[in-house]
């Protein structure tokens, strides 16, 4: 749950300012390829790098296409989503790429300090730090002004382009981090590790209070909303359903959840 969890706090922050970006999940296994291969050659250190890199590039593509050039975020996380994909199928031949570092391993996701699992911290360094900035800070004023009116927003002042360039970039960022604890708890480098990730990160979003229309979003209840997915994946599973039938379940759950927010 913690993976998804990262992803969909900067997702509260896309859908807030009234993008989407659909490339989370692809971005997180392709940041998983490239940790594992630069790890094997330069150390952990240059592999974090790397991984970050990744994933702030991916962001700015997105934030460039999707502000400069515009096209619509939908459109251009789409295309992104299967270009990460390919890149990560490509470079690793399909095949696993091992993880042999243990600090790097205990550090994204393995490790634990005491009976506390690391991934926690993670969730909630991630937690504090979103809540705070949306709530508290002017960022993130100018993001729900920017989801809630753009014309209005444009005209108190507000840059709406840079707002959603920096939230896409956000989001990418935060898809790499989550790879990168992929990687590590999984000690291995996949392509198909995030994958179907957008389904629950989006769904963890809505469910917890934000609007696929921008405007509003709240970094708490998306916390409880990626741990009601988590459960709900886990039932799945539990219940023996195939993974074909839980993208179904998962796709119903969305359906529903933007029902209900249509509705308020």
């Amino acid at each position: 749950t913690a993976m998804i969890a990262i992803m969909a706090i900067a997702m509260t922050y896309v859908l807030s300012a009234g993008e989407i970006d659909l490339s989370v999940g692809a971005v997180a296994g392709l940041t998983t390829v490239t940790v594992a291969l630069t790890i094997s050659v330069a150390g952990p250190l240059a592999g974090v790098a790397v991984g970050l890199l990744t994933g702030i590039a991916v962001g700015v593509c997105n934030g460039w296409l999707t502000t400069r050039v515009g096209i619509p975020s939908f459109l251009t996380t789409l295309a992104m989503m299967g270009i990460a994909k390919g890149v990560a199928m490509w470079i690793s031949g399909t095949s696993a790429v091992p993880i042999l570092s243990r600090s790097f391993a205990w550090f994204f996701g393995g490790g634990s300090l005491g009976i506390v699992p690391i991934l926690f911290f993670w969730i909630l360094i991630f937690g504090v730090w979103g809540h705070i900035q949306l709530k508290n800070t002017g960022f993130g004023r100018r993001v729900l002004a920017t989801g809630g009116g753009e014309t209005a927003a444009r005209y108190t002042g507000i840059n709406v382009k840079n707002v959603k360039f920096q939230v896409l970039v956000v989001s990418g960022t935060a898809a790499a981090i989550a790879g990168m604890l992929y990687a590590g708890r999984l000690q291995s480098g996949r392509f198909q590790l995030g994958e179907g990730d957008e389904l629950s990160v989006i769904a963890a979003a809505v469910l917890g209070g934000t609007s696929l229309f921008g405007g509003k979003g709240t970094v708490i209840g998306t916390i409880v909303g990626a741990l009601m997915i988590g459960m709900i994946n886990n039932g799945l599973i539990l219940m023996g359903l195939e993974y074909s039938q839980q993208l179904i379940a998962r796709g119903g759950i969305i359906i529903l959840a933007v029902a209900l927010s249509q509705r308020q």
